[in-house]
């Protein structure tokens, strides 16, 4: 077993979400692997293993691995570990970080988007970044389209005619700064369209007033690539 600390261009870094529920680890190295990060509360590193999110799969230089299911303010060890392409076998020491205080967003209403069903979406990169993924609740689930860009587009049915007063889009994004949706649309019930509205990587929630049931989302104004969605939120009035 080969030390990892000597094929990193530089040290690991680990992002947190504000939520406190997951954290992102990058990593570059100077050759190509397939890279997984084990994680825990403690040093045995039994809270679980996170993969390389890496979309193109197989040996890369340039890795991320979403470490789920964490607890807010709360310290975290772990170990990046991976293999060579001539199967040289590497392991970092041991390193922590700590997850931040659960970040409470205002919102202006109850969010009615979970659980939405998805009519329609202009394509999804694979089973494991489906549409509904947008629509689950889960900051640290994505849609991704399969190379759509300015062109991706989710459409959603609540179940019933909502009064909405705000709407938000948090964006996927890439390590290259691809795949990013940067303004999007709402179009009800196949009728008239709202926005632009702000999106991005961070909760943005626009005002936005209008009665629908069937919301068609377009992205407008993106970085191109994999666009997608890590959620949208439709929130009713009370």
């Amino acid at each position: 077993m080969l030390a990892a600390e000597q094929v990193f261009v530089e040290n690991p870094v680990v992002v947190p979400d504000v939520s406190g529920t997951f954290a992102t680890l990058q990593v570059s190295t100077d050759l190509d692997m397939a890279c997984a990060v084990v994680f825990g509360r403690d040093e045995s590193l039994g809270d679980g293993i996170a993969t390389d999110a890496d979309m193109g799969g197989g040996a890369h230089t340039d890795h991320e691995a979403v470490m789920r299911g964490l607890q807010p303010d709360t310290e975290y060890f772990y170990r990046v570990q991976g293999s060579g392409a001539d199967g040289s076998l590497y392991r970092s020491d041991l390193m922590r970080f700590r997850t931040p205080q659960a970040h409470a967003t205002s919102t202006p209403g109850e969010n009615v988007a979970v659980g939405a069903d998805v009519v329609d979406v202009s394509s999804e990169f694979s089973n494991a970044f489906t549409a509904a993924n947008a629509v689950d609740g889960d900051l640290a689930t994505e849609w991704s389209s399969d190379g759509d860009g300015d062109d991706a587009s989710i459409t959603i049915d609540l179940g019933r005619p909502v009064d909405v007063l705000g709407v938000a889009l948090r964006s996927r994004s890439m390590s290259d700064g691809t795949s990013v949706v940067e303004t999007f649309t709402v179009t009800v019930d196949g009728g008239e369209t709202y926005g632009p509205f702000d999106a991005g990587t961070t909760f943005t929630v626009n005002q936005a007033e209008f009665t629908g049931q069937v919301l068609e989302i377009d992205a407008e104004q993106t970085s191109g690539g994999n666009t997608g969605a890590a959620e949208i939120e439709v929130y009713e009035a009370p």
